[in-house]
């Protein structure tokens, strides 16, 4: 089955409502979904709720959905140099769910394996626990968080095949291969697109069985958040 479509506007062809919840890939500005992110933008959807570690950073990445006031509720787990999303969340424009980063992970990787809730230790004794369920397991207690799941998840991968079938590269392989497992609908945007029968199977990431649609990146900026240097010492 071939899922290449050719462009991001019609890969999101029919899938974009107001009110949906969205999962989007990436690490800081890395293995972010950067074509498919604005043209949910021109879509002119809202009321969306954004499931991702952050939410980019000035002008770039979902930062231009912060802009467009389309999100109204993040569920993430690091607000960054963002102050976009720090000035609508401090002025009750958007709600915000902060998560500790493994939890996150976890609950996403738990939507996409059918687990419900599970129990972690992170968060126990602060606002992380305010309002949740705890249970003490071998004398420690334990706070029980609930899986995440979407109605869309936005990927970015570097290469994949015509089947669907994935491979990322370094720090891109972050949120992303999670995320394709726990959305109704995956859509991924990779950097190159490479003939059926290309990968050897003990090299594919995500089995093409999680994602649903293929598009060839039209943006790949691959920004550094911060960039420190020094001057070289001499030899």
């Amino acid at each position: 089955m071939d899922k290449i479509y050719p462009d991001p506007a019609t890969a999101l062809k029919g899938l974009l409502f107001d009110g949906m919840t969205i999962m989007s890939g990436g690490f800081g500005l890395s293995g972010n979904p950067e074509s498919l992110i604005p043209e949910i933008r021109k879509a002119g959807i809202g009321g969306l709720t954004v499931i991702s570690n952050n939410a980019g950073a000035d002008g770039f990445g979902l930062w231009m959905l912060l802009e467009s006031q389309q999100v109204t509720s993040m569920i993430a787990s690091y607000v960054g140099d963002n102050k976009l999303f720090e000035q609508q969340y401090l002025s009750g424009e958007l709600k915000l769910e902060l998560n500790p980063q493994g939890t996150l992970a976890e609950r996403i990787r738990a939507g996409g394996a059918g687990i419900p809730a599970f129990f972690t230790k992170s968060g126990v004794g602060t606002v992380v626990a305010e309002g949740k369920p705890t249970e003490f397991f071998d004398g420690e207690e334990y706070i029980r968080e609930t899986w995440l799941r979407a109605d869309l998840a936005l990927i970015k991968a570097w290469r994949a095949d015509p089947a669907g079938n994935l491979m990322f590269r370094k720090t891109a392989r972050n949120f992303n291969p999670n995320m394709a497992t726990a959305a109704k609908v995956t859509v991924a945007e990779v950097e190159e697109i490479v003939p059926g029968g290309t990968f050897d199977p003990d090299c594919v990431h995500t089995p093409g069985i999680y994602v649903d649609r293929v598009v060839q990146s039209t943006i790949n900026e691959k920004r550094i958040e911060k960039l420190t240097i020094r001057p070289r010492e001499d030899a």
